[in-house]
């Protein structure tokens, strides 16, 4: 990442900025320079899509839709996504020098990797449940974690990050 571009600190354990929400008008510029880099780089590729924008969670939040026929389907995988997702980022970051939290959903990517992530959870928490000791997951990007943290929250059991970066990771544990 670039010196020149400023990225909020995250807090160990929600894993959220920890200054002022950036507001939704920032957002909506945000994701219109996304959506212009998207525009292109589907041209280029000749891929079909329409590009929604919107503001959740204090996230740009673009959508890229087609119809069953369109060839979107071919960068459709979630880990496709995510390439492309960090190199929207990289791109919004580097027009605007301010840090971009945005997150790509491609033919609908998101659910697809929600009802993995969800999945993987579930078996950690009856892991701990059956266990009754810790158990750690892999590494995970931010936004995944805080879905994990709030699964496993519902679950009755409590989570913290650990680890730096890449390695990042959750432990689910019993409550105490």
């Amino acid at each position: 990442m670039s010196d020149d571009v400023k990225e909020p600190e995250l807090t160990e354990e929600l894993d959220t900025p920890t200054e002022a929400k950036t507001s939704v008008k920032d957002l909506e510029e945000e994701g219109e320079v996304a959506a212009d880099y998207l525009e292109e780089l589907l041209d280029i590729f000749d891929l079909d899509g329409d590009i929604n924008i919107d503001v959740r969670q204090g996230r740009a939040y673009l959508e890229v839709t087609a119809d069953e026929q369109s060839n979107l389907r071919l960068v459709s995988h979630p880990d496709t996504v995510e390439a492309l997702q960090e190199l929207t980022r990289i791109a919004v970051q580097t027009k605007t020098q301010s840090f971009s939290r945005l997150i790509l959903d491609i033919a609908g990517s998101r659910q697809v990797r929600l009802d993995a992530l969800t999945k993987s959870v579930n078996k950690v928490i009856d892991k701990v449940k059956d266990t009754n000791a810790a158990v750690a997951m892999k590494p995970m990007s931010s936004y995944d974690r805080k879905i994990a943290h709030d699964l496993i929250a519902e679950a009755g059991l409590i989570s913290e990050s650990e680890g730096e970066g890449k390695e990042r990771h959750i432990v689910a544990k019993p409550a105490e």
